[in-house]
């Protein structure tokens, strides 16, 4: 739980400061007086003083943050003041002001993945491992050890490649080439895939196993690395080395088959086959329980000893300045039409509103990509600064794409829209906003 919050705190603590900043940077060019600039909701449990008056805080709520400016409308103004206040600069200026916070974002998030760039970015090749059945892929001729090359057209070479391509083809209709290259051989091959509707109204967990292939993996030869001190296997005389020939007279070569018939078999005596430094010896097993799914499953007490990766199939490419700055905005650009696709395929219906996720959600992500390294936890930084940026384009009171929308509308008429149209327009936001931050919570909850 600490590290979930640390690295949600860490992660939206950088992104808030950023887009505020875009805000306050503009604002004060623009000759705007900024009152407050506030990084968190509520009580502050910060707050510092600056030479132009302005007051910067840390509150307690680290959920989003504001800046606050001169404005008529919302208080009286000195006559001395009254030149730097916001309502009173030119259309131009304003919108400016306004879309300077997402584009703080974007270019973040540029910066972020140029940095990832420069660090040198390690991939795994895309080698399939099992193929589903009854899935799209399965209509290819495509086998266990083929590398996929393209999808859709897209040139991929790691599975992120894949996952990023695959989301963009939810809800499609009709038919795209897989391209992929043969086990053990520089051959081609290409194939085609018949989609109708894919994933509409679903929330796939792993959109790879759901196109209907899953990574390779390399044999995990069931020899044991520890024992746990006390659990089954311990009692049973289970020692660090051991390898596990059978299992009820059924021979096993693969630590699946063993796990498999361990969690089979709960609190049931197993008569396990092992080899001891050359000798063979046979241990009765008497798996613990557990619940699990709602249904009991079996535990040893014992952890394998990882296997040996290919080395071939690991991919490591390292960018030079300008070459890490194009990564960069190609990702950022390849990331912003994907959030927008997405949002747009909400609207239409092809993607579930369970998919939206809040704060829960994005906690249990930030914690998982922080566990797996510092580039992982960057480029999961990058993507949510790129959805921050795109979530607060959007055309809706109460976001800066709705103030933009109400000063594009008064650019075009030379006239600004009426209070009371703009004061419905905000509750109306409002409510909207609420709902959808009251469904992403009610989905982070059903997820637990």
């Amino acid at each position: 739980m600490i590290q979930n919050i640390l690295s949600i705190v860490v992660a939206l603590g950088v992104l808030i400061t950023f887009h505020e900043f875009g805000h306050f940077f503009v604002a004060r060019r623009c000759g705007v007086k900024v009152l407050r600039f506030s990084v968190g909701f509520g009580k502050p449990i910060y707050r510092y003083v600056g030479k132009t008056g302005t007051e910067y805080t840390l509150a307690m709520i680290p959920l989003g943050g504001y800046v606050r400016m001169l404005d008529e409308r919302e208080g009286d103004v000195p006559p001395e003041l009254m030149s730097q206040t916001f309502n009173v600069k030119s259309v131009w200026q304003r919108i400016a002001i306004v879309a300077a916070g997402p584009i703080a974002n974007f270019i973040l998030a540029v910066v972020i993945y140029a940095g990832v760039a420069l660090l040198g970015i390690q991939t795994m090749a895309p080698k399939v491992g099992d193929i589903v059945e009854n899935s799209p892929v399965s209509q290819t001729q495509m086998r266990s050890g083929d590398e996929v090359v393209a999808v859709n057209g897209e040139a991929v070479s790691s599975w992120d490649d894949v996952n990023l391509v695959l989301a963009d083809l939810i809800g499609k209709t009709g038919t795209i080439i897989v391209r992929y290259q043969l086990a053990e051989s520089d051959s081609l091959q290409e194939d085609t895939v018949a989609l109708n509707r894919w994933l509409v109204g679903e929330e796939p967990s792993n959109l790879i196993r759901a196109f209907g292939f899953s990574p390779w993996q390399p044999e995990v030869v069931p020899t044991i690395a520890q024992v746990v001190e006390g659990g089954a296997a311990a009692s049973a005389g289970f020692m660090a080395g051991d390898t596990i020939l059978a299992i009820d007279d059924q021979p096993v070569s693969r630590w699946r088959q063993v796990v498999e018939l361990v969690q089979a078999n709960p609190s049931q005596s197993l008569l396990v086959e092992v080899d001891r430094e050359g000798r063979t010896l046979e241990l009765l097993l008497l798996p613990n329980s557990t619940e699990q799914n709602g249904r009991l499953i079996g535990y040893a007490g014992v952890a394998v000893v990882p296997p040996q990766w290919d080395e071939s199939l690991i991919r490591e490419r390292h960018y030079g300045p300008i070459e890490s700055l194009t990564y960069g905005v190609a990702q950022m650009s390849k990331m912003v039409s994907l959030t927008v696709s997405s949002i747009g395929k909400m609207l239409q219906g092809l993607i579930s509103v369970d998919n939206l996720s809040g704060p829960i959600t994005i906690a249990k992500v930030a914690s998982a990509s922080a566990e797996s390294g510092l580039q992982s936890f960057l480029k999961f930084m990058a993507y949510l600064s790129v959805s921050l940026g795109v979530l607060n384009l959007l055309p809706i009171p109460m976001l800066d794409g709705g103030h933009l929308l109400f000063f594009g509308i008064e650019a075009a008429r030379r006239k600004p829209v009426s209070e009371r149209i703009q004061g419905f327009a905000y509750r109306v936001g409002a409510s909207l906003l609420f709902a959808l931050m009251a469904i992403a919570i009610f989905n982070d909850i059903a997820r637990l």
